[in-house]
């Protein structure tokens, strides 16, 4: 996996200084779709293929992800292909979004919880976790039912576990020590 975010660095750090000249956000749109599809193991196969040739997948790729693509964008994803590095799209995908966050002062906050969260608790909840992050977060909440209560939130390699499994485990930890 490291080496897959190796491969990814340079290509999303090229990628993301290309978008800042245009819309980050709606590239960042277009390319979680094109991530989405890349994904696939027939388009995989596909690309893999020696009979294929990079402008073909690229076409197959477009045309499975409904996206009418920039020509800066298009040429991108063609030097992807045409570099063998398909399977790393959506690591750059992910490398592209977290520059665009570092840029805007914003950070993605993955919440974790037992039960689903009401918009309005979610707004509380949110506004809490920037003080105690820093920064504004972009929330994207999972229901996790083994957690039994409580949250757990992930912000970038912050964990902040309030879930009354964690608890559970701390005191089983406390009580067999």
């Amino acid at each position: 996996m490291a080496e897959l975010a190796t491969i990814a660095r340079p290509y999303a750090e090229a990628l993301f200084q290309v978008a800042q000249k245009h819309d980050v956000q709606a590239w960042g749109r277009q390319l979680d779709v094109l991530a989405q599809v890349a994904q696939d193991a027939d388009l995989r196969q596909f690309a893999d293929s020696p009979k294929s040739t990079p402008e073909q997948v690229l076409a197959v790729l477009t045309a499975a992800a409904k996206q009418d693509l920039s020509t800066e964008l298009q040429n991108f994803v063609q030097t992807v292909i045409a570099n063998g590095r398909l399977t790393a799209l959506p690591a750059v995908v992910e490398q592209f979004h977290v520059l665009a966050n570092a840029a805007a002062g914003v950070a993605d906050a993955h919440i974790f919880s037992a039960y689903a969260i009401e918009p309005a608790q979610l707004a509380e909840v949110l506004a809490s976790l920037e003080k105690r992050f820093g920064r504004k977060l972009l929330p994207q909440v999972t229901l996790e039912p083994s957690l039994i209560g409580g949250i757990r939130v992930v912000v970038g390699d912050e964990v902040l576990d309030t879930s009354v499994k964690h608890r559970l485990e701390r005191m089983k930890v406390a009580l067999t020590a």
